[in-house]
């Protein structure tokens, strides 16, 4: 992974280029950031920059010996703990190590092919569902022992942990010592979207790398650059995303140019409060598969924020395209009120907070539905 393979982020590259190239980059780096931002992507970066044989002023080369196996994760300093199996509670290693080098194998793979992913994708990935996972007192002696060896090629020795909110307590209490007090040119890089979930003794003992969300342009650009969507849709997947380069990648599949207009049809549909076809509608969005059901709601959540956005006449900031535009401007003078907007769109909110929790399908749309039709009436 080189910076230039990230979209945007000019400040926390040249932030992060810096702190090398002056030798004041901490030994232990908290990246932080909303889900499917760079947290991830930044830390590989890094490490491929430090571990370049013939890096230029602003990134790795790509090329070189050490290039070559980092695009691969496969660079003997570097080190990977992320969540496993817990086998019991009992189990002082707590994790699943019987077929350790199978598991990071698939770790690599993880995060070559799904960088922006959550722990949610890694668990699908390796088929760990419904299984408790951790990052064990077992793992982190393991961590402790493999940092405490020579580097291989003289240079640093990188520790970097993945979802660190899963570390067990004991196994946090057990890295304070190192990651304060680490051998020479060692570094701990935590990659997290839940700092609020770490131990306060381990968020003290770090430097916070603040990653902010992608922008829509930068979504946009990254898109149509890459080949994976046309001008147009990208446009349409970077309002959605919101800065969340997971879901834009999610939606690179699902978004349709008609997605504002089955919103549109579906308020209109509540408005009329014909509860049979309401019902009938929730039979088919629950027979859909959830990627689209999640889709449909993340549209819904963007126009109930547009129509909030009209309301104030704050029209400068509208992401809408101007096909639809129409539509945000006549609900918003006609149907719905701000306080009733606001109610709207944190039951969007609830819905797809269900939805992503394996609510029922067909409830979730309905009970959005009776919301949906409760506010119109009250205009």
């Amino acid at each position: 992974m080189q910076f230039a393979e990230i979209p945007g982020l000019p400040e926390t590259k040249e932030k992060l280029i810096n702190a090398v190239k002056h030798n004041h980059l901490a030994h232990a780096l908290l990246f932080h950031g909303p889900e499917g931002s760079a947290n991830l992507t930044l830390a590989l970066a890094l490490s491929t920059f430090l571990y370049c044989e013939n890096r230029t002023e602003t990134d790795s080369c790509g090329t070189c010996a050490s290039c070559q196996r980092m695009s691969r994760l496969v660079m003997p300093d570097l080190n990977f703990a992320f969540p496993v199996i817990t086998k019991s509670k009992d189990d002082d290693d707590g994790g699943e190590d019987d077929d350790k080098s199978d598991v990071l194998t698939n770790w690599r793979k993880f995060a070559t092919a799904q960088p922006y992913g959550n722990v949610h994708d890694f668990i699908y990935f390796n088929g760990f569902e419904k299984k408790q996972l951790n990052i064990s007192k077992g793992a982190a002696r393991k961590m402790i022992q493999a940092l405490s060896l020579m580097s291989f090629e003289g240079g640093y020795k990188i520790m970097l942990i993945w979802a660190p909110e899963f570390l067990h307590p004991s196994a946090a209490n057990a890295l304070l010592k190192i990651i304060e007090e680490p051998p020479a040119k060692t570094l701990f890089m935590l990659v997290t979207s839940q700092a609020d979930q770490l131990l306060t003794t381990i968020l003290s003992r770090t430097q916070k790398v603040l990653v902010r969300a992608f922008s829509d342009e930068e979504i946009k650009t990254h898109l149509v650059q890459t080949g994976v969507s046309d001008s147009k849709s990208a446009e349409q997947i970077a309002m959605l995303a919101d800065g969340n380069l997971r879901e834009a990648y999610r939606m690179i599949d699902q978004v349709e140019d008609k997605q504002v207009t089955q919103v549109r049809d579906w308020f209109r549909l509540c408005a009329s409060k014909n509860l049979k076809e309401i019902f009938e509608e929730a039979d088919r969005f629950h027979k859909v598969d959830k990627e689209a059901q999640k889709s449909l709601l993340l549209t819904g959540l963007n126009v109930a924020r547009e129509i909030l956005l009209k309301n104030f006449n704050l029209d400068q900031l509208l992401r809408t395209t101007e096909e639809d535009r129409k539509f945000i401007d006549n609900i918003s003078k006609t149907v719905l009120r701000e306080e009733h907007v606001v109610k709207l769109y944190d039951s969007f909110n609830q819905a797809h907070y269900h939805l992503e929790r394996n609510g029922n399908a067909k409830m979730i749309f309905t009970d959005l539905s009776m919301d949906i039709l409760l506010m119109m009436s009250k205009r």
